[in-house]
């Protein structure tokens, strides 16, 4: 009679770890802790204290965390912390609407908004090499409004995969963002989850999926950069979902 044990399972255990604050946010934290020591040397500790909550605070957002990225070719990994605020079938950024680009033909966006509260480094969504990055100056508005993919301050990122595929994605600045800073350029291979640069205080991030990829994300969903798995290549079928 065959043996009906268990096979032995394999356990790692992961420890909790407080993530690091990045180096361009250190600049930040030390003259925030600057200001909360001026403050209480000159006996104005009504002041001291609150500065020491702004402190925290700035020291949360540059917040870098390690993230574990699934691995497989046919994943797009979510670029940014935040929430989806938009699905929509749209025609790409003109600047990569050129056939060495994503062509003229409608793309599935995913728009992902970040608070000020959520981690703001963005992570490359697919590995390949870089083709091209276009910085464009532009306004300030609410990133969570949708003219502000055309409006706003934005960068945009093209990647083109190991078996051609491109994808493009943008880093928005929003109403409160006032600097986009990158950490690639053109020519550059990266992987899936790489970080690939930040955006300062509150903004958003579009992925333009290629042509047949519907998204595996639903409005109103939470995302985690590098880790939430927002659609798979060639796969068409949309899904649904519930609020609740």
């Amino acid at each position: 009679m065959p043996s009906l044990e268990k096979p032995d399972l394999v356990t790692t255990n992961v420890r909790h770890r407080m993530p690091s604050v990045h180096p361009e946010g250190r600049k930040f934290v030390v003259i925030s802790v600057a200001i909360v020591l001026l403050f209480w040397l000159l006996g104005w500790k009504v002041l001291a204290w609150p500065m020491v909550g702004v402190t925290l605070w700035v020291a949360a957002f540059f917040r870098d965390p390690i993230r574990t990225t699934p691995k497989g070719e046919d994943l797009v990994i979510a670029p940014a912390d935040g929430m989806v605020t938009m699905i929509a079938d749209v025609l790409p950024p003109i600047e990569f609407t050129a056939e060495d680009g994503l062509g003229s033909e409608l793309r599935t966006r995913v728009s992902i908004f970040m608070s000020i509260f959520d981690v703001h480094i963005n992570r490359a969504p697919v590995a390949g090499q870089i083709k091209r990055v276009v910085y464009i100056p532009g306004k300030f508005l609410n990133a969570d409004l949708d003219k502000a993919s055309e409006d706003n301050e934005r960068q945009h990122i093209l990647i083109e995969m190991n078996d051609g595929t491109r994808l493009a994605f943008t880093q928005i600045a929003g109403l409160i963002a006032r600097r986009i800073v990158p950490w690639i350029k053109a020519g550059d291979f990266v992987a899936a989850g790489q970080r690939v640069g930040l955006i300062r205080f509150g903004s958003r991030v579009d992925v333009y999926l290629p042509a047949g990829t519907a998204p595996a994300v639903l409005l109103g969903q939470r995302t985690i950069a590098g880790e939430t798995i927002i659609a798979r290549l060639g796969k068409a079928d949309r899904i649904e979902g519930v609020s609740q």
